[in-house]
């Protein structure tokens, strides 16, 4: 079983929830507190021991290559203040010289098609896929957890919760097998059913560990869902050859691709800070005695 090194992150996406903000600012550098989403799952992966990244980015985003480059003029001058505080921030910001690479992804052809560009990088390894939206809050990272599950069962791994049964439209869902534990066998997947011929309501969420005879089916770019190519769509012909289970991490999602789901993040995450939670615990606190 070959250890996963590689992490994938399609950050392509036009943001257009979130306009118009993500005119020029990318959605995935939108801050929860003072970082911005994109660094939560960068530090994800540093946790779960990644250590090649690979960012499928499009035209408009090189504000995420700039953040993490060294930013010089600002490291000389917080250097020259004695500002070491406000220097030791940026340290998660600059990983190691070339553990970085950029592909652009020229077309918008779905979530597939952006794990497909990084195909020649990803090579003959296994390699996790982080969405950023999806801001896991949790005390051991999600990727770390699903590393760990894959070091025991191997194949595919995929992060998996429970949804509004309303909502599996919006979700690829599980046709689950035997649980053991946090770990449910998937014996099929179906991208975005509606509720009435959902197999359950457990959904597929933006973590995944996967092999990479995927990258193989998404070459044939098939279109799903919405006329893209879907990852779902790949996974699902890898069920019955590979094994392949869902894992629930012990933690909390934040759908921050959701304005309200994003709000919520900021709040959830502020509270917990010495800095700032208190003033936003006391200004809750005014709504609800008001």
């Amino acid at each position: 079983m070959k250890p996963v090194r590689t992490a994938v992150f399609p950050v392509g996406g036009m943001g257009t929830r979130f306009l118009p903000a993500t005119k020029v600012v990318p959605k995935e550098m939108l801050p929860v507190v003072d970082r911005p989403l994109l660094q939560y799952a960068v530090d994800e992966a540093l946790e779960a021991g990644i250590e090649h990244f690979v960012f499928i980015t499009a035209r408009g985003k090189g504000a995420l290559e700039d953040y993490f480059d060294i930013a010089g003029e600002l490291v000389n001058s917080l250097t020259a203040s004695g500002k070491t505080a406000m220097l030791a921030t940026l340290d998660g910001t600059q990983l190691v010289p070339g553990a970085i690479a950029y592909i652009r992804q020229q077309a918008p052809l779905g979530l597939g098609h952006a794990v497909w560009c990084a195909r020649n990088i990803v090579g003959n390894e296994p390699f996790a896929v982080l969405l950023a939206d999806d801001l896991m809050h949790s005390k051991v990272s999600c990727l770390k957890q699903m590393v760990d599950a894959y070091a025991k069962v191997g194949g595919n791994v995929i992060a998996v919760e429970e949804v509004p049964h309303e909502r599996t439209g919006s979700y690829g869902i599980v046709t689950p097998g035997k649980r053991d534990g946090r770990m449910t066998e998937v014996l099929g997947l179906v991208e975005k059913p509606k509720p009435d011929v959902a197999p359950s309501n457990l959904a597929v969420i933006g973590r995944y560990i996967l092999q990479p005879e995927v990258m193989t089916i998404l070459g044939e770019h098939r279109k799903g869902a919405g006329g893209e190519i879907q990852l779902t769509d790949a996974m699902a012909q890898l069920i019955g050859k590979q094994p392949f289970h869902g894992y629930t991490f012990d933690g909390v999602r934040h759908d921050c691709g959701d304005k309200a789901g994003h709000i919520i993040a900021n709040i959830a995450l502020a509270l917990e800070r010495d800095d700032v939670g208190p003033a936003v615990r006391a200004y809750i606190d005014g709504l609800a005695n008001g």
